[in-house]
């Protein structure tokens, strides 16, 4: 058997080995690295935590609302935020922040005839 082995036992350096321990094979370059998120500026992270925060605080007025009036299954919240069951579970309860959310979320609670303080576009 022929031992391809260097200097102290190393492979020789044409051998490139992934994060995986598993050797390519010499002809092909390692794999790329995903491409950086493009920083977001002082002003933009400003304006997402303030979605942030205005979305929680739609959620809890929503959420008590909801409970004080004794509407509690899916399909009912659905019916009087005037979207499916399913469209305002996930939008009642999603953990990650997504662009859109606001506005679904005012008027959900427009519907409701809430007045949410804090929220955007109310007595910010």
């Amino acid at each position: 058997m022929n031992d391809q082995r260097g200097v102290a036992g190393l492979l020789p350096a044409t051998s490139a080995t992934t994060s995986h321990g598993m050797s390519l094979p010499p002809d092909q370059p390692p794999p790329a690295s995903p491409p950086e998120k493009p920083k977001q500026s002082s002003e933009e992270r400003r304006a997402r935590h303030a979605d942030r925060l205005t979305t929680i605080r739609l959620r809890m007025a929503i959420g008590r609302e909801l409970d004080d009036r004794g509407i509690t299954t899916p399909a009912a919240i659905g019916e009087v935020l005037g979207m499916s069951a399913d469209e305002a579970t996930s939008l009642l309860t999603r953990r990650q922040w997504r662009e859109g959310d606001v506005a679904l979320l005012q008027a959900a609670a427009a519907r409701l005839g809430l007045q949410v303080p804090g929220a955007r576009g109310d007595d910010d």
